[in-house]
């Protein structure tokens, strides 16, 4: 079953970019050493990651270079529906109200919570949300592969490098019902992907040896499967017309890798109130990703050669995290104490203005883990520090026109 589902995925990929499948024999393989010595065989693919935090920024900063309104830390409480939409907003208590000739409630998770609080819609009950907890650990591997672990329930956790130092171990599936800002991993998750993991590798980890967990809730269009990891991950789009009233589009389900597919079908939708639109994403980077994309040792050795002044690992992650803006972040500087005061880690003062001015950073969080994950590294000593400085800075701008 592996080895047709893998001849399967060659056969979509093309191997135009990625590696081939192959067959691996872990008692001579690199990828053997971390694992229990009765592990003798294994399959390897190839694929694509993201760091999902990033990509949902650089899209937001995407959006306001080509005119879009960003508003971060804005609810929108009420929508009333006339010849247009009139939306009563609120951002940390102060209250504004705009109009719109169309709304798309793309609010994921809280989807059908925003449709019964501020739309006044009877429930649809179209989704199911799915609870996913993760685990992060020192690392129990040195190379640079991801492992896909068969539980005994038959799901399957992923072992995968994550910063350098540390092991992401994740992810588990559970039924939700709630509030989905308010989701943390329960004892008995985290106890659950420790197990998985003893079960293949040889070095033992506990609940004391989590370093950082986070949570977070999936929206599935409810196909009617039983299981949640058996929902497929497709998305569904509800476009509901009335004569002589802004129309309303709803969108279930969606994953991170289809989004922009998921937008341009959206607009699609509405093609009848814009007609001038056109799909356009599917050759345009997003902000610092217009490079080659195998030119990320290239960008990478650019980087070093204008800014000699920056370790290895420091050009390594603001090329990562930033690529070609970071020429925009570093600037004219020469040497580290032009970048200003360092917190903690490689964090400057001068990433953090422009994380601050270019990406809506308003808090220490947003920066440390939001923006970077830095926080791994950031005693509360050094978190404080920044704390203090970003308080004291400028206020930063909100939204780019």
């Amino acid at each position: 079953m592996l080895r047709l589902g893998l001849m399967i995925y060659d056969w979509i990929g093309w191997r135009k970019i990625l590696p081939g499948t192959r067959e691996l024999d872990l008692v001579t393989d690199a990828a053997g050493v971390p694992l229990k010595t009765r592990f003798h065989h294994a399959f390897e693919y190839s694929d694509c990651f993201a760091d999902d935090a990033r990509l949902v920024v650089v899209t937001a900063v995407d959006a306001a270079e080509r005119g879009a309104v960003i508003r971060t830390r804005t609810r929108c409480v009420r929508a009333d529906r006339n010849d247009v939409w009139r939306l009563v907003l609120n951002a940390r208590g102060q209250r504004d109200v705009i109009t719109a000739r169309i709304l798309v409630n793309a609010t994921g998770a809280w989807s059908e919570i925003f449709a019964e609080s501020a739309l006044r819609i009877a429930p649809q009950r179209r989704l199911r949300l799915d609870k996913g907890s993760h685990i992060v650990v020192r690392r129990l591997f040195d190379h640079d592969r991801a492992y896909i672990l068969q539980a005994a329930d038959r799901r399957v956790v992923f072992a995968i490098p994550f910063e350098g130092d540390y092991t992401l171990i994740g992810t588990t599936d559970r039924a939700f019902a709630g509030d989905p800002s308010v989701v943390l991993p329960t004892g008995e998750e985290i106890d659950y992907l420790c197990s998985v993991a003893n079960e293949y590798f040889r070095t033992e980890i506990g609940a004391a040896d989590v370093v950082w967990t986070f949570s977070g809730v999936r929206s599935l269009y409810d196909d009617g499967a039983r299981k949640p990891q058996d929902i497929g991950r497709d998305y569904a789009l509800r476009l509901d017309e009335r004569f002589g009233e802004a129309p309303l589009l709803t969108v279930y389900g969606g994953k991170i890798t289809t989004y922009r597919q998921l937008a341009e079908d959206a607009l699609a939708r509405l093609a009848h109130f814009f007609p001038r639109s056109r799909p356009w994403t599917e050759h345009s980077p997003l902000p610092g990703g217009d490079f080659v994309y195998d030119g990320i040792d290239t960008l990478l050795e650019r980087t070093q050669r204008t800014w000699r002044f920056l370790t290895a690992d420091h050009a390594r992650r603001l090329v990562r995290a930033y690529g070609t803006r970071v020429e925009r972040l570093l600037g004219k500087a020469t040497g580290l104490d032009d970048l200003g005061m360092r917190f903690g880690a490689d964090l400057t003062a001068a990433e953090v203005r422009y994380l601050m001015t270019t990406e809506w950073a308003q808090t220490a969080d947003d920066v440390l883990w939001r923006r970077t994950k830095l926080g791994l590294r950031f005693s509360p000593a050094q978190t404080a520090m920044l704390e203090r400085f970003m308080a004291a800075a400028p206020p930063a701008r909100t939204a780019i026109s």
